[in-house]
């Protein structure tokens, strides 16, 4: 998969832009606020139909514009693709690909699949446990479109589910045959998400544990724990059980809506002791968390591809920051490499990236953003 060209219309701070790339690794440079985050935004878009960085579109819109244009030209397996994403002020957005206007955008996620790698990736550590489950949905849904359907569903029905228990707490009536409804259906769609997401937890584990071992020169060791509340109880049982809760609370409190991956590091010498694991959260320094959130990227790409007949494209925002040379000589060497296709980096130093990518000026391009 290779993007020749993206063109970029009253997007962000960009008025009106055109580039062009090249197949292998495209250095992004300029100075910070010039826009080369946002050129690797619209590519996302045409990718995945949204912002990685803004989940509110209108505010994409340049400031005093009323509308955006984004346009690709791209190659999948020698076909020719033309992708065309449109938002006007106030309206829906428009997804064309090749002249036929898409009428679900969900139709679309998986079809040019793309992995960023950002700063704003340490909340995937920091954050929430909605960040967690957000990067699992976006592996998984980006190979089996009906895991997004079904994610897509099961999300509306626990808002409709939780609607009600509001308007129970309204009324002071329960209506608990119409909650028995809700249940069934979301018992039915939470499974099938929870054995999916467990299936694919599995597949990226020792990915993600290959690639941290390669970055870090085997100094310390990761590993991950998935944590649902199915694993221990079956979904309808813990909705039978929780349903006084609910009530009360006027929200479901249980379910595959509060899944988390928990992340770890054990460090290696002779002084670590089998039970030395501690949560990366709390004690792992910024190189650390750094070189983590780029194995478990890379484990995501790699499971995308392993799953498709095409290499997903590798987004990189100035990830150079904090990372050590030897870290940042390793990242090089893995991107340049076979299993990586078309990748697109940002930095503010031409000077940097022509010291890292040393030797490897045949497979790299610089685009100087101004």
């Amino acid at each position: 998969m290779f993007l020749t060209k993206i063109t970029l219309l009253n997007f962000k701070n960009h008025e009106s832009r055109s580039v062009s790339f090249q197949k292998k690794i495209n250095c992004i440079i300029g100075n910070n606020g010039v826009g080369k985050t946002n050129l690797l935004d619209a590519i996302y878009y045409l990718c995945l139909t949204k912002s990685y960085f803004n989940s509110t579109d209108q505010q994409n819109i340049q400031f005093g514009k009323d509308f955006f244009r984004l346009e690709g030209k791209l190659t999948r397996n020698n076909e020719l693709f033309d992708i065309v994403y449109k938002l006007a002020a106030n309206k829906r957005k428009e997804l064309i690909v090749n002249d036929t206007p898409l009428p679900k955008l969900s139709d679309h996620i998986g079809n040019f699949p793309a992995i960023i790698i950002s700063p704003d990736d340490s909340q995937l550590i920091l954050g929430s446990s909605e960040e967690r489950r957000r990067f699992l949905d976006n592996t998984i849904s980006q190979v089996y479109h009906e895991y997004l359907d079904q994610l897509i569903a099961y999300n509306k029905i626990l808002a409709q589910r939780n609607a009600a228990l509001k308007r129970f707490a309204e009324t002071r009536q329960v209506d608990r045959q119409l909650i028995e409804t809700y249940d069934q259906q979301l018992i039915g769609l939470g499974n099938k998400i929870y054995e999916a997401r467990k299936i694919v937890i599995g597949k990226l584990y020792p990915i993600f544990q290959r690639y941290y071992k390669q970055l870090s020169f085997e100094r310390e060791a990761v590993s991950f724990v998935y944590n649902s509340q199915l694993n221990d109880t079956p979904f309808n049982e813990l909705l039978k059980r929780s349903f006084d809760r609910d009530v009360m609370l006027q929200r479901t409190d249980v379910g595959i809506h509060k899944d988390d991956i928990e992340f770890f590091l054990t460090p290696i010498g002779a002084d670590a002791k089998p039970d030395s694991s501690v949560k990366i959260k709390r004690f792992g320094s910024q190189g650390q968390q750094k070189s983590f959130i780029i194995s478990i990227k890379f484990a995501q790409y790699d499971f995308i591809r392993r799953n498709k007949e095409f290499k997903p494209f590798l987004l990189i925002d100035d990830i150079f920051d904090k990372l050590d040379n030897d870290r940042s000589q390793k990242l090089v060497e893995l991107i340049a490499g076979e299993d990586f296709g078309q990748v697109f980096l940002t930095d503010t130093d031409d000077v940097h990236i022509n010291e890292v990518l040393k030797g490897k000026e045949k497979l790299f391009d610089i685009i100087r953003v101004l």
